[in-house]
């Protein structure tokens, strides 16, 4: 079974596009040599059986109330009804085969392998994105090219309903349920992104972007997208270049990194992008002397992260330096 379905698929099993274009094809030119088929046929009727001034000496011909003999036994009805039964039951396998691989392609074992994740959430007239890797955009979905995408979709308040014409794609954004869709778009560049569904009074506002990236660009992205920048200061915000230490944890992945005062720059800055996931994070940050208070903070990274955290002396350090100061000015 699964070879049979294979084989009908095949040939146009890429993109949503793809199979849609086919269907019309194949119901246009059908359609149109139905047709030609039958208004040539009548056509041809029409005039072999026009009326003339001259009488037909047909000796077949029935007379008034008699009735027509002959028809070679209906055989031009039962073949054109075969014919047309053959076609018409042939038309809806095959659409009905091609409709199911759109409803769930996972005989293209390829594509799923690379499948890209983004789950979408239409609330307040605005599109929300959010990528599998916890990444987060608003209004412009940003996909690579020739790489299948996966949208799970839902709602924040009403019904809204996910739609990129361009695409063929289609799907129920409904507050606690989620609808499934796909695509997977062959050229780089822009698609609108609409609402099809009456949701208020700012329906026709609700729009956005689908960007489709080439790979390389789309990868750039997203490392952008996964890049933390760090800055150690003081009260009087200089730089703080030694005597301490950060550690950086995710709490949705086993990501956990430490970084001592050498691995930051002069500027006492430090950029971070070996990271493959976003979400929550813990910081903690200690000195390797007693000099600063320990510092303990969370972010949750959606995009790029830029973080300036001040070391304050602790309260032994700073009656110290006071008494430093004193013994000085005494003197």
């Amino acid at each position: 079974m699964n070879t049979i379905y294979n084989a009908l698929i095949a040939p146009m099993q890429q993109t949503r596009v793809d199979v849609f274009e086919s269907i019309f094809t194949v119901f246009l030119g059908l359609g149109a040599l139905v047709g030609i088929v039958v208004v040539a046929y009548t056509l041809y009727n029409a005039y072999k059986y026009r009326d003339s001034d001259t009488a037909d000496d047909d000796k077949d011909r029935p007379s008034l109330g008699e009735l027509p003999t002959g028809g070679k036994g209906g055989k031009k009805l039962f073949l054109s009804f075969g014919i047309s039964a053959v076609i018409v039951i042939s038309l809806v396998i095959w659409t009905y085969t091609m409709l199911l691989y759109v409803e769930d392609p996972s005989a293209d074992d390829g594509g799923q392998q690379e499948a890209l994740e983004v789950d979408v959430t239409g609330e307040g007239f605005a599109w929300f994105f959010e990528y599998d890797n916890g990444i987060e955009s608003t209004s412009t979905l940003r996909v690579p090219a020739d790489q299948r995408v996966w949208v799970q979709v839902t709602s924040g308040d009403v019904w809204h309903t996910f739609g990129i014409p361009d695409q063929r794609v289609k799907a129920d954004a409904i507050p606690g349920e989620v609808d499934e869709s796909w695509f997977e778009a062959e050229e780089p560049g822009e698609y609108n992104i609409k609402c099809f569904e009456l949701c208020g009074e700012a329906h026709t506002s609700m729009v956005g972007t689908l960007n489709v990236m080439p790979s390389d660009e789309f990868d750039s992205w997203m490392d952008d997208q996964l890049t933390m920048e760090f800055e150690m200061v003081d009260s009087n915000e200089s730089p703080v270049t030694d005597g301490y230490e950060m550690t950086l944890e995710s709490q949705e992945t086993d990501f956990e990194r430490t970084y001592t005062a050498d691995d930051f720059d002069e500027n006492g800055t430090i950029t971070i992008n070996d990271v493959d996931h976003g979400g929550k994070y813990n910081v903690t940050i200690t000195s390797t002397d007693d000099q600063f208070e320990t510092v303990e903070e969370q972010f949750d990274m959606t995009g790029p992260v830029s973080e300036t955290y001040t070391l304050e002396m602790n309260a032994t350090e700073s009656d110290a330096t006071a008494s430093d100061t004193n013994d000085g000015g005494d003197a």
